[in-house]
C-alpha cells in the first residue's frame, strides 16, 4: 500500500521535532547504513621514514568478533575472484603483514559500531530482532577483505553473536561494484580522475607544501609521495600507537587539510556529472530501497536492515551528494545512516539522516525528518540507474586516455 504524500503545516512543525515528540510522531520501518571498514594497515608506507613493524599479531580477531558467516556473490553462489586485494597481497609491509589488512583496533570499532545500532534499534527502540535474521537483514560487502571483516564484527556487535541462520555476506566482481567509485568499470570515470588525480598535486598551494614537507622529511620527488599517502600512513599510525617522525607533529593538521583539499578537487562535487559516476547506482539502490519499503513491493517484505560495508572513498562522494561535506576525512568506522519513518497520523513517508551518529538537514529539506518525496529530488541530480550508469561510463568520444 503506497503511503500518503500529503503534508500540512502541522506535520511540518512536528518533523522539526519541536511541537511533537518524534519518537511518538513517527514510526520506523527501514534503516540502511553504509559505513566505513575499521582501522588498517597502511595502504603504503612513506618510503625511508621511520619505518615500523607492522606485525601480525596487530591483526588477530576477538573472539567476541566471531560469528558463522559465508562470503558469496550476490546470487549466493561462490565469492568472486578479488584482484584489488591480489594486488595488496603482492606486497609486503615492514613486520610481516600486507598492506590493506584490517587489524584487532578496526575489528573493535565496527563491534562498537554494531553495539551502538544494537542500542539504538535492539534496546531502546524494539526495531529489529535480538539475534540476526537473514529475513531482516541484508549484508553487502566490497569483495575486499577488510569490508568483509569489518561486516562481520559489526553483526557481532549489533547481535551479540547470536544467530538463527548464517551469515551471508554478498558480494560482487571487481568490475561491476557499485560501493566505491569504480575505475574498472567505468571507462569515462577512469579518464576523468586519472587527470584530476594528476593535477591535484600541483595546484599552487598543495605543490608548495608538498615540496615543503618531502624536504622535512627528505622523500626524494621521483618517489610521488602526496599528502593523500602521507595521511594514510600518518593516520593508520596513530590508531596504532605506533610512532611517526617527529617533524610530522608539526604538520598534522596541515597533511590533514590537504589532502582532503586533493580529494575535493579529484571529486569535483560542482560538476554533477563526476558524482554520478562515482556513486550514482549505489544512490539509486538505496533509494529503490526506500521505494519499495513504501509501496510494499519489497521482494523481502520482512527486511528491516540493509548494512553496506566500504570505504572512505565511497563515502566522501555520498556525503557531497547529500550536501555535507563538511572538508573532513570520514573517520574509520564512519557511517551514514538513513532511516525510513512513518508518520503516525498521517502515514507520510519521512526519511532521517545520519553521519558519524549526528542528525543532518540535507539541503532541499524542509526538516530534519525529511518528506521522501523531497529527500529523492534532493538526490535526483546524482542517482543513477545501472542502466544510465553504463551508457554515461562508456560515452568517451572526444576525451583522451589516461
Amino acid at each position: 500500500m503506497l503511503w500518503s504524500q500529503k503534508n500540512t503545516d502541522s506535520d511540518r512543525v512536528a518533523s522539526s521535532g519541536t511541537a511533537a515528540d518524534p519518537s511518538s510522531a513517527y514510526e520506523l520501518k527501514l534503516v540502511q547504513v553504509l559505513f566505513r571498514h575499521g582501522a588498517r594497515t597502511p595502504l603504503k608506507s612513506i618510503p625511508n621514514v621511520m619505518e615500523v613493524q607492522w606485525v601480525p599479531t596487530l591483526l588477530e580477531p576477538p573472539a567476541h568478533t566471531h560469528i558463522n558467516h559465508v562470503v558469496t556473490d550476490l546470487r549466493g553462489g561462490p565469492r568472486p575472484s578479488a584482484p584489488v586485494e591480489d594486488s595488496y597481497r603482492r606486497n609486503t609491509l615492514t613486520g610481516g603483514t600486507f598492506p590493506g589488512q584490517l587489524t584487532t583496533v578496526g575489528m573493535q570499532q565496527l563491534y562498537e559500531l554494531g553495539e551502538r545500532l544494537r542500542r539504538k534499534y535492539v534496546e531502546e527502540v524494539p526495531f529489529l530482532s535480538s539475534t540476526f535474521s537473514p529475513a531482516e537483514v541484508y549484508v553487502r560487502s566490497t569483495n575486499i577483505t577488510r569490508t568483509i571483516e569489518s561486516a562481520r564484527c559489526l553483526i557481532a556487535g549489533l547481535f551479540q553473536q547470536k544467530q538463527k541462520e548464517i551469515v551471508h555476506i554478498f558480494t560482487t566482481e571487481a568490475q561491476s561494484e557499485i560501493l566505491y567509485p569504480n575505475y574498472h568499470g567505468c571507462k569515462l570515470l577512469k579518464i576523468l580522475s586519472s587527470h584530476r588525480w594528476a593535477e591535484s598535486s600541483t595546484l599552487p598551494d598543495i605543490a608548495a607544501d608538498l615540496q615543503s614537507i618531502h624536504d622535512a622529511l627528505g622523500i626524494a620527488a621521483h618517489q610521488h609521495v602526496d599528502f593523500i599517502l602521507i595521511r594514510d600512513d600518518m593516520v593508520a599510525r596513530e590508531a596504532h600507537g605506533l610512532p611517526y617522525p617527529p617533524v610530522l607533529d608539526t604538520w598534522r593538521d596541515k597533511v590533514e587539510q590537504r589532502a582532503v583539499e586533493m580529494i575535493h578537487y579529484i571529486y569535483e562535487p560542482s560538476k554533477r556529472e563526476n558524482l554520478q559516476l562515482c556513486v550514482g547506482p549505489l544512490l539509486h539502490t538505496m533509494l529503490t530501497n526506500l521505494d519499495e519499503k513504501v509501496q510494499g513491493t519489497s521482494s523481502e517484505p520482512n527486511r528491516k536492515l540493509f548494512l553496506y560495508s566500504a570505504h572512505d572513498t565511497t563515502l566522501i562522494p555520498c556525503l557531497m551528494a547529500l550536501g555535507i561535506f563538511d572538508m573532513k576525512w570520514p573517520p574509520y568506522a564512519a557511517d551514514i545512516t538513513l532511516e525510513l519513518h512513518q508518520h503516525r497520523q498521517t502515514n507520510e513517508a519521512f526519511v532521517k539522516l545520519s553521519y558519524a551518529g549526528q542528525d543532518h538537514l540535507i539541503p532541499g529539506c524542509s526538516g530534519v525528518y525529511c518528506p521522501l518525496q523531497e529527500f529523492k529530488e534532493a538526490l535526483s541530480a546524482y542517482s543513477l540507474t545501472s542502466e544510465l550508469y553504463q551508457s554515461v561510463c562508456n560515452n568517451t568520444e572526444g576525451l583522451t586516455k589516461p
